[in-house]
């Protein structure tokens, strides 16, 4: 039964992806000016902050993300000019709804990241949600616990419960085996109100078996909230990386029909590759529930308004100017009406959530003759069709649940990309 064929077929993905890429190499790039500090708000608008972590205790080959080695004088330092930015924010007149941070390990120093968590709730009391990363390492440290009560989502970093996977991710000298984490997440995900469990599929060797198993051990732990990312291999990811651990992306699609037949079928459908046990399960894809966020910490993004903005990804300059009473901001990108549409409708398509609604109300345009070109295609790819309960929602279907997880995996290999140009001219003493 060629299942992946009722999604999307292979020169239809192909096809995405190069649309994608020219949009990418097109858009995707940062303006050669320096900043001291991100815009002030707009009154009326909601904002999220999302604040920074680049710190892990090993490095995962495959990862692109912005990192260093844990050091922990240089980490403890981090933390520092990480709450002094929050104020920073603060002063400029900000108020969070919710703060997501990110990494790296957030939990790296569990006692910085208690002071930085209290410290955002008590300059900012708007913010209803914390959502916090961490690796399978950090569920059995001592303090971890500590942690309950502050944190409202917690991401555990699982990847898959294969030995073989995790052997040839090299997680498994790391974490140890799938069973050992299965047992720390039994013990853990009782902490946090979301307790969130990241796999990814498009392994090399991540058979149909491999993959039900991995699915039947995660409804037995039954966490709130499952996340199931695509692989994602880069111009940036070494090549004996992808050489060894990345199936064929025409894999992709027959897996993701595997996904959707099983965990579909027992936890709501979130976002095209997140899954609640009800459709109110805190944060995700933090760009997918908030228009505007502000970016703290090396190496941070911000979308406001209609711009891209950038923190330095040097520690040293980051602290340089955090002490000399500049935000870690340096980079932006401004993008046109219609480049800032096509986002939102990536995003909606992702999100499942497709309102001509919210392009009325909140981009004032009529999206069916704004977007034409690309309404017609995800017409024409049965990605979407009009709800005839309500029209001004589209209902996103299976296909078109793919199209946004092929497409949103093509966007954040474009933000990859920026990442790696901006790391490129790091020398020793940026680290």
């Amino acid at each position: 039964m060629a299942d992946h064929e009722k999604l999307l077929p292979d020169w239809m993905i192909g096809l995405t992806d190069r649309i994608m890429n020219y949009y990418i190499e097109k858009n995707l790039n940062l303006d050669s000016v320096i900043l001291d500090r991100h815009p002030e708000p707009q009154p009326g608008h909601e904002y999220m902050m999302y604040a920074h972590v680049p710190f892990c205790h090993t490095l995962c080959s495959y990862c692109t993300f912005h990192r260093f080695l844990f050091k922990e004088y240089k980490a403890r330092e981090y933390f520092i000019n990480l709450r002094q930015e929050m104020q920073m924010a603060k002063d400029l007149g900000y108020e969070f709804t919710s703060l997501y941070i990110g990494g790296g390990t957030t939990t790296v120093l569990e006692d910085e990241l208690i002071k930085t968590i209290e410290h955002a709730r008590t300059l900012f009391p708007t913010i209803k949600e914390v959502s916090c990363e961490t690796d399978p390492a950090q569920l059995v440290s001592p303090t971890f616990k500590n942690l309950k009560g502050l944190v409202d989502r917690m991401s555990i970093g699982v990847q898959s419960f294969d030995d073989n996977i995790l052997k040839m991710t090299e997680r498994y000298e790391k974490f140890g085996s799938g069973q050992e984490i299965f047992e720390r997440i039994q013990y853990a995900k009782e902490l946090f109100p979301t307790f969130n469990v990241d796999m990814i599929f498009g392994f090399r060797g991540q058979d149909e078996g491999v993959l039900t198993r991995d699915i039947e051990l995660l409804t037995q732990l039954n966490p709130r909230q499952i996340t199931t990312y695509p692989l994602m291999v880069t111009s940036q990811t070494k090549c004996s990386v992808r050489n060894t651990i990345a199936a064929p992306s025409s894999d992709l699609a027959k897996q993701y029909r595997i996904i959707l037949d099983t965990l579909g079928k027992q936890y709501n459908q979130l976002t095209s590759w997140t899954f609640g046990r009800t459709n109110d399960e805190g944060i995700d894809e933090y760009v997918v529930d908030h228009d505007e966020y502000l970016g703290v910490g090396s190496g941070s993004f911000s979308f406001l308004g209609d711009s891209l903005y950038v923190n330095t990804f040097s520690l040293r300059r980051y602290h340089e100017r955090i002490q000399s009473g500049k935000m870690g901001v340096e980079r932006r990108r401004t993008f046109d009406k219609h480049s800032v549409l096509q986002y939102r409708l990536l995003l909606g398509l992702f999100a499942g959530r497709l309102s001509r609604k919210y392009f009325r109300e909140v981009h004032g345009v009529n999206l069916d003759r704004a977007l034409w070109k690309e309404m017609m295609g995800m017409r024409l790819a049965g990605a979407i069709k009009d709800d005839p309960n309500d029209p001004d929602r589209l209902i996103v279907t299976d296909s078109g649940k793919f199209l946004g997880l092929v497409m949103m995996k093509a966007f954040y290999s474009g933000m990859d990309n920026i990442r790696a140009a901006l790391r490129k001219p790091l020398s020793s003493s940026d680290m």
